[in-house]
């Protein structure tokens, strides 16, 4: 029998693996499961999206937004990568796949978006790697549970 893969990395485990940001993440669980999970209301569109074990910038995700014309939640799918509408290029979309929480409300490429268009990112796991010897080893993140979690998307 193989040892479960995945083991709790307590306080300082976390500091140890997470020098960077989320630059992959898994989102295998069924739509009906994140409609529930999330209390998207069973009669709002459903997206139709494949699962991905290795979903990347510039994919397209589902996301749990607010219609607040209709006062309710959404499942909509976006492409992961924000581009600011000042920009004149859509490849600035490319640098702009993570945003820390410090300061976030007063840089310019996330400033409005902040304000205004926050939603929740629906993913079973996302990954970080660490540096080794040999390269990068890849770990994924995910509760204790195996349980669906949100990530902050803007």
């Amino acid at each position: 029998m193989r040892p479960d893969p995945v083991q709790p990395l307590g306080a300082a485990g976390w500091r140890r693996y997470l020098s960077g940001m989320c630059g992959r993440v898994r989102l295998s669980s069924d739509v009906s499961e994140i409609k529930l999970v999330f209390s998207v209301p069973p009669h709002r569109p459903t997206p139709n999206f494949p699962p991905t074990w290795n979903g990347a910038p510039t994919d397209q995700l589902p996301v749990v937004r607010f219609d607040a014309k209709a006062s309710e939640r959404s499942l909509d799918l976006l492409r992961w990568g924000l581009v600011p509408y000042w920009a004149k290029d859509l490849k600035v979309g490319f640098a702009n796949i993570n945003a820390k929480a410090e300061g976030i409300e007063s840089k310019p490429a996330f400033r409005d978006a902040f304000q205004r268009r926050r939603c929740l990112v629906p993913v079973d796991n996302f990954y970080e790697w660490k540096k080794t010897a040999t390269g990068k080893q890849p770990y994924a993140i995910a509760l204790a549970d195996r349980g669906l979690m949100a990530l902050a998307g803007l």
